[in-house]
């Protein structure tokens, strides 16, 4: 083979290295090569794994080759092949074991003498695999040019940290993509509810979602404000683009900046190749920036710098980057305090909270818990496998009068665990539905409002059947008598607390005393 055809070969590597090409493609193309451009009967691409080397790419060994796990320790050939830095090529008599004998088809019987050598392939200085050449007859290899063999192998350690470059991002991206879609799939039960708060937080969202302002989400932990986020998202022109989430309480300190604007190679230790951060990855999409308030002060300067222009550097490098990205923010810190006390930027908390959202605690939506509730055990009926399940009287009145400190994600913790409990129990009636009781909750006392919806006193049934039996009584002024009976006995155990009754009731506090007005009861 002329020097030209030689180099017009490598031209073709080179190219594939701007090719979008799976990992196989990539690699069989390049081993096809290979055995065009030196004489070998059978050639093979090996990475390292653990303790052993596996084929990824093969040409002119039989199939069965591609299923071969070779136990490095086992197979002293590539051992020695593994552990150089330069080709080896080993005698036609020497003793050692081959380990392709018998894989080369065009073979007429098992191999025993033949011409053999390889190349380790390093990237970064790591050992990552071998290649290997095999040729049926001894002295194959005698002429080989072991410039050109090496200028090869060293256009394959690219290609291979070219295609393990791509595989890498590509994982990355999925993984971005799947928890995005693991927030859409796994939150819809936030708007679940009828209580004023939650119409109130939807008419927010709608109002904001469609603009492109940065918005900062309010609420204790569990109320889901993460779920506030999607719910932006999807209601922006951006549905169509990425929604990257990141946890920032869960960044470390010395990583924050890579995780959010991205690095090249050589940035600091460990940063063997380039990354993308995650504003990159939400290019004309929304990025998430969940618990905002634990970014240390030296990122907060480079985080308004970008929302301020929409520039972005990786760490190391002098060059910016622009990117298109609307922000969404949450926190269940107090920010204007966090600022006063020198732990968050003025200048950043005001560029975060153009729109400031807040997402009611689970005790403010009144009866909405039990809608929650019944969300919850369909789910998790289905995930299980279990029955229908559904809350007994006693069980409801109990899940109304706690104060649920984790809000929503502790609801779903705790009915998740009462319907195991209760079918464990084998609670379960004559049409297969599980029954769950107050013991099933699991629930703590010292977070009970003990006040908090009594269940309808004997006094006030008494009195609804006595009303039932009275001639001359409408069912409107039956339905105000027992709602004045029974309004003025919760008043009574709460003291007189008109909001807290109203609470308990689940009713808008405006609602509750125009209805108090209206049963002469203010």
């Amino acid at each position: 083979m002329t020097t030209n055809q030689i180099a017009e070969r490598f031209v073709d590597i080179v190219a594939d290295l701007s090719r979008h090409l799976s990992p196989e493609d990539r690699y069989q193309r390049l081993l096809s090569t290979f055995r065009a451009t030196f004489p070998c009967d059978a050639t093979a691409l090996l990475r390292l794994e653990g303790d052993a080397l596996i084929p990824l790419a093969t040409d002119g060994l039989a199939e069965e080759a591609r299923g071969r796990r070779f136990t490095v320790a086992d197979h002293p050939r590539l051992e020695g092949i593994l552990r150089s830095r330069q080709p080896i090529r080993f005698p036609a008599d020497t003793p050692l074991p081959d380990p392709y004998d018998g894989l080369i088809p065009m073979a007429a019987d098992n191999l025993h003498v033949h011409d053999c050598m390889g190349c380790a392939l390093y990237i970064d200085d790591l050992p990552w695999g071998v290649i290997t050449l095999d040729a049926l007859e001894p002295g194959t290899f005698d002429s080989l040019d072991m410039a050109q063999l090496n200028a090869f192998i060293h256009l394959a350690e690219a290609t291979v940290k070219a295609a393990e470059l791509i595989r890498k991002l590509e994982h990355q991206v999925q993984q971005e993509h799947l928890i995005a879609r693991d927030m859409q799939e796994s939150v819809q039960y936030a708007m679940v509810g009828r209580s004023p708060a939650i119409n109130a937080l939807e008419k927010e969202i709608a109002t904001v979602a469609a603009s492109d302002l940065t918005v900062l989400v309010c609420g204790e932990t569990g109320v889901g404000k993460e779920l506030v986020a999607r719910e932006l998202h999807h209601q922006s022109h951006r549905r169509g683009n990425p929604l990257i989430y990141v946890n920032c309480a869960a960044l470390p300190e010395n990583l924050v900046e890579s995780e959010l604007f991205g690095h090249v190679k050589g940035a600091f230790t460990g940063a063997s190749e380039a990354r993308s951060g995650k504003f990159e990855l939400a290019d004309s999409g929304t990025l998430f920036l969940d618990e905002i308030g634990e970014i240390p002060l030296s990122t907060q300067t480079k985080l308004l710098r970008v929302l301020q222009s929409g520039e972005i550097q990786r760490v190391g490098s002098d060059r910016n980057l622009t990117v298109d990205v609307r922000v969404l923010a949450a926190t269940n810190r107090n920010l204007k305090e966090e600022v006063s006390n020198g732990r968050f930027r003025a200048d950043l908390y005001h560029r975060l909270s153009v729109y400031p959202i807040h997402v009611p605690p689970l005790r403010d939506r009144g009866r909405d818990i039990l809608l929650l509730c019944g969300y919850f055990l369909e789910r998790n009926s289905r995930r299980m496998g279990l029955p229908r399940a559904r809350l007994t009287p006693e069980c409801e009145a109990l899940l109304l009068a706690y104060t649920w400190p984790g809000n929503v994600r502790e609801l779903e913790h705790c009915i998740s665990r009462a319907l195991l409990k209760a079918r464990g129990d084998h609670q379960v009636d004559g049409n297969s539905i599980i029954s769950i009781l107050p013991e099933h909750l699991d629930i703590s006392h010292d977070q009970i409002q003990h006040s908090s919806f009594q269940p309808v006193s004997n006094k006030a049934i008494s009195e609804a059947k006595s009303l039932a039996n009275k001639q001359g009584l409408t069912l409107k002024e039956g339905i105000d008598r027992f709602q004045r009976l029974w309004i003025e006995e919760l008043l009574e155990l709460n003291n007189g607390n008109q909001a807290q009754t109203a609470r308990q009731l689940g009713m808008n506090r405006s609602n509750f005393y125009r209805l108090l007005k209206r049963l002469q009861l203010n």
